[in-house]
């Protein structure tokens, strides 16, 4: 949990083009589990292993790309501080009511200076992972597809990376575990809320509010070598991996949507505590810190977001 109350990532709410055709892809090729469909056509979507009632929504739109990113806090009373330290901050704060976003609590919104929407709330209507509290088994029954442990992450793209480096960290208590720095400029912060090396990760570019991928977590590397046969089956846009991470030590694989979302499958990664220190990659180290087994630059993974 960050120092300022935040527990971890909620959900984020995806546009893609085409809602039946997205819902068959997460559910049957990803594998998640769909929670509810609401009035306007939006899909809910939680990973196995994720007792809340969702953590992916798929919202239908004419672009594809990110529409908000949620954390959860520890309670409604660290939920209003921090919307008061948010304002303090000089960013505006819109306050929405229980349940006008199914199965959650009140929210608060505000909008970083990367351009990205955030959430936050405490409250969410909890459905479990398909196993008792009392004597668990160890994996749900009746699995599709990928099924990934839990929604992880998302990288976020946006001209701003210092300001919201500052918001995420001086407001909401997050801990820089990695940057890349270009002389005296960072140029990607990933930034934790856990133990975990990103909970969310900026990355720079003369752009607001896009979205470089969603990154969903596995076990092992077995683990995503299996999500890699599964693209393959399913014939999967597939850009890169399964390879290695400099940046993170994380086991990982890219691939996109139906409407062009990257999608990462993650796992590994070393445990992120207060008193680690930060992790520095030079610009010049890029390739490495991004593919540590090819130390090369793939084209499309610098330049296609949604």
């Amino acid at each position: 949990m960050s120092n300022q109350g935040v527990l971890r990532p909620g959900h984020v709410i995806i546009r893609v083009l085409d809602i039946h055709e997205a819902k068959d892809y997460y559910v049957n090729v990803l594998g998640l589990i769909e929670t509810a469909q609401d009035a306007n056509g939006k899909v809910y979507l939680k990973a196995w292993d994720e007792h809340d009632h969702h953590s992916i929504v798929l919202q239908e739109a004419d672009e594809p790309g990110i529409e908000v990113m949620a954390f959860k806090v520890s309670d409604e009373a660290t939920l209003k501080r921090l919307a008061n330290e948010i304002e303090n901050f000089g960013i505006k704060t819109e306050l929405f009511a229980a349940n006008t976003h199914l199965a959650t609590g009140k929210r608060v919104r505000f909008t970083a200076p990367t351009g990205h929407v955030f959430e936050l709330y405490s409250e969410k209507e909890l459905v479990g992972n398909g196993m008792p509290v009392v004597n668990p088994g160890v994996k749900a029954p009746n699995l599709k597809g990928i099924h990934p442990n839990n929604f992880d992450h998302c990288a976020l793209i946006g001209d701003d990376v210092e300001g919201s480096y500052k918001l995420f960290v001086n407001v909401l208590g997050f801990q820089l575990a990695e940057r890349v720095i270009a002389g005296d400029n960072m140029i990607a912060a990933f930034l934790s809320c856990s133990n975990k090396p990103h909970d969310v990760a900026f990355i720079h570019a003369p752009v607001k509010g896009k979205l470089h991928h969603l990154s969903f977590a596995v076990d092992s590397w077995a683990h995503v070598l299996n999500a890699a046969d599964k693209i393959a089956e399913n014939e999967v846009p597939h850009e890169i991996g399964p390879t290695r991470h400099g940046i993170t030590r994380g086991e990982t694989i890219y691939f996109f949507d139906p409407s062009g979302n990257r999608n990462e499958i993650f796992s590994g990664g070393y445990l992120w505590y207060p008193d680690r220190p930060i992790l520095t990659w030079t610009v010049d180290e890029l390739p490495k810190a991004l593919f540590f087994h090819e130390r090369k630059l793939n084209e499309t993974f610098l330049s296609v977001m949604t």
